[in-house]
């Protein structure tokens, strides 16, 4: 019902904000807000979204929980979905979108009302251990390895794939 209530009233919304702009500064004038509305978000949205990539890169490098950083993708994803919709009231919620400190209430309001009943990554709950079976030292890494002569060099030319 709310999704249907939504789907209805941002058209509204948008047409009665387009005759209200459009009426007190013109048609031309409007139409370039919007564009400049859309190259803009885009421009942030890349910008924000790169950003956030680099948080979610961090977050699995150093094995810490991607929620938020997924979340915040997720959410400058969305805006950039309104920032490329015409319009001036999705226009408003996109960029607030694009507002780390928006961002942050959003997932706190999420956190308040999303229970999370089980986390876990990486360390001993990926292994099944069977019973009867011996269980591996935590602290013993089993390795094997080859010396590399650093002095030789490859005799073929660098197919910029990899770094010589």
């Amino acid at each position: 019902m709310w999704l249907f209530l939504a789907f209805l009233a941002v058209p509204l919304i948008e047409i009665a904000l387009f005759i209200q702009i459009g009426g007190a500064i013109g048609l031309f004038p409007t139409l370039a807000i919007v564009v400049l509305t859309a190259v803009l978000g885009t421009w942030l949205v890349r910008t924000q979204g790169a950003m956030a990539l680099g948080d979610l890169r961090k977050s699995f490098n150093e094995l810490n929980d991607p929620t938020e950083p997924l979340a915040h993708g997720a959410m400058i994803l969305f805006s950039g979905a309104l920032l490329l919709t015409p319009g001036f009231f999705t226009d408003a919620v996109g960029f607030a979108l694009l507002m780390p400190p928006v961002r942050i209430a959003i997932m706190n309001y999420a956190r308040k009302r999303i229970k999370v009943h089980r986390f876990s990554m990486g360390g001993s709950d990926r292994r099944a251990h069977f019973h009867g079976e011996p269980q591996p030292d935590e602290d013993v890494i089993d390795v094997d390895y080859a010396e590399v002569d650093p002095s030789k060099k490859p005799t073929h030319r660098p197919s910029g794939w990899t770094k010589h």
